[in-house]
């Protein structure tokens, strides 16, 4: 069973309905160049950004086998969020929360992606029901150092470095409120939405989109 999570700028996601498979395509970026004397050599480089692509339902009406930790949502409520992301330019965070038919929780699978395009599909029989194939890439973070002068003194430039916050420090604990899930959990209180499997095993909790409000969570 797979959990699919969208994370962007605080508005938090899960796909009702987990997509029956995906794919992820690792890009090469070897070279093959000709030698003289040799003749071809593959040039090892780094590989390219991941791809992943998917389809999914969204369904017109409540099912009882959709998930909804917030309640129902209509297919536009996500199509709007997928159309946000193309607008804004801006990655979002991505994750796939693998667990096994008897529970336990598997590996799982994050990272920034940019939503490259999805495509809306419906069928005659389903009205109200929308299928989406989404199509993602990884994206990478890159920095770029931007200098203030403020002065010239002895043929030096006098410049300042803004400081950077520290992190946010881990809660031992955490009381459940309505509305949240694990996966908001892990990311608001240990800065690590991939630490959902660890909260469940300290909680001895054997299904991790059922959590009640209230309940107090031990976190480490």
């Amino acid at each position: 069973m797979y959990s699919f999570y969208f994370d962007y700028e605080g508005d938090h996601i899960q796909l009702p309905v987990p997509p029956p498979n995906f794919t992820m395509k690792i890009k090469g970026k070897n070279k093959v160049i000709e030698l003289l004397n040799v003749g071809d050599v593959n040039i090892l480089k780094e590989p390219g950004l991941t791809d992943i692509s998917f389809k999914t339902l969204l369904p017109g009406k409540e099912y009882p086998f959709a998930i909804y930790p917030n309640g129902f949502k209509t297919p536009d409520y996500y199509t709007g969020r997928f159309k946000k992301y193309k607008k804004d330019k801006k990655p979002i965070l991505f994750t796939i929360i693998r667990e096994a038919p008897w529970g336990e929780l598997l590996f799982d699978i994050k990272m920034k992606v940019s939503l490259e395009s999805y495509s809306i599909e419906e069928k005659a029989g389903e009205e109200g029901d929308i299928y989406v194939g989404l199509e993602l890439k990884e994206y990478k973070e890159y920095l770029t150092q931007e200098v203030a002068m403020l002065d010239i003194k002895d043929g030096k430039a006098i410049v300042t470095i803004k400081e950077q916050r520290p992190s946010k420090i881990p809660a031992k604990s955490y009381t459940v409120k309505a509305g949240d899930t694990l996966w908001t959990i892990a990311k608001r209180e240990l800065n690590d939405e991939t630490k959902v499997k660890e909260i469940a095993k300290l909680n001895n909790i054997s299904n991790p989109n059922k959590i009640n409000v209230g309940q107090v969570l031990r976190l480490s």
